[in-house]
């Protein structure tokens, strides 16, 4: 049954159906509608209830509708143009007519709903339209009977499968990367070993220890055997006492070291070893090998009066002792 509501024109349809048709075939009925813009043609699709009016009129006309899951419903296109849209459906209806042989059969009136913009529905309905259906095997002499026709090929998503494999693929990946990652990691550079330095009074004894072993007397060369005795005590007093001792000239020591608190154990022994060393450096004075061995043995003598005591030795207790009774 057509409805239409108040103010509402019909729509233009336009139908066509074949006029001669095959039992068991699907005969496809073309509408196509004329609509304004933003009305929409079935929107509830294609679809008819099997307890309702409209199929058992198509169950008793001889045609079936086919079921749209399974892959030969309907077809809408819809093509929008300036002022009105218009919108072709093609239904298939397959004939299956109850005798055999030639049968003139009817297709009964399809109702076509459109939805307007205002959320009214309206309701049309197709002619009826007659189709001559044939056998399939009205044009042959002598039928004979066909086995069924071969099955076709499907193919079923295997979902474990395409699991695994997409599994293996990022495992191959995630591999690639941390096989890279570990072999950068294996080529970085490596950290040069971190050597403490040797405390300045531990170096300097054994530095000037090594001197005493040389053989630089032996050999005559009792410049450069002073000299080293010089610079080994400098460069122990610049690294006690915070300066560079081996660029500081005697005067600018004797100063820095008579501003150090508590003041320097025997600073006089300092003083007096730097005036004879520069006595020998710049008075090239060559000093006989006594001078030497008095020379390493003050120098030895420099460094452990300034060496720092040992925590809990005695040494340092006697020194806690007479910083408390000078204060």
């Amino acid at each position: 049954m057509e409805r239409v509501p108040e103010g509402a024109s019909r729509p233009k349809i336009t139908e066509t159906f074949p006029e001669r048709g095959t039992s068991g075939w699907a005969a496809p009925l073309e509408i196509t509608v004329v609509h304004g813009k933003g009305e929409t043609v079935m929107p509830g699709g294609v679809r008819v209830e099997r307890s309702s009016d409209q199929y058992k009129a198509l169950e008793e006309a001889g045609f079936v509708l086919p079921d749209p899951d399974g892959g030969a419903g309907p077809i809408a296109v819809t093509e929008a143009g300036e002022t009105s849209s218009t919108t072709k459906l093609s239904i298939p209806f397959v004939a299956l007519p109850k005798n055999p042989g030639r049968n003139v059969m009817m297709l009964p009136p399809v109702p076509i709903t459109l939805a307007r913009a205002s959320g009214d529905l309206v309701t049309v309905c197709t002619a009826p339209h007659p189709i001559l259906v044939e056998d399939p095997i009205a044009n042959e002499l002598d039928p004979k009977v066909r086995p069924n026709p071969e099955g076709r090929s499907q193919r079923e998503e295997w979902v474990l499968a395409k699991q695994l494999a997409v599994g293996a693929l990022v495992g191959a990946i995630l591999t690639a990367i941390g096989a890279w990652l570990f072999l950068r990691w294996s080529r970085r550079p490596k950290p040069v070993p971190y050597v403490a330095p040797k405390l300045p009074w531990i170096a300097a004894i054994e530095e000037l220890e090594a001197i005493r072993a040389s053989t630089l007397i032996a050999e005559g060369r009792n410049d450069e055997y002073f000299d080293r005795v010089s610079d080994c005590v400098r460069k122990y007093l610049g690294a006690r006492y915070g300066f560079d001792g081996l660029e500081s000239t005697t005067d600018e020591m004797q100063r820095t070291l008579a501003r150090v608190r508590p003041p320097v154990r025997g600073l006089d022994t300092i003083t007096r070893f730097l005036e004879e060393a520069d006595l020998v450096k710049f008075a090239r004075v060559v000093p006989s090998e006594n001078d030497c061995l008095a020379a390493l043995d003050r120098g030895i003598t420099i460094v452990r009066n300034t060496t720092p005591p040992q925590a809990g030795s005695g040494e340092a207790t006697s020194r806690k002792e007479a910083a408390g009774g000078s204060a």
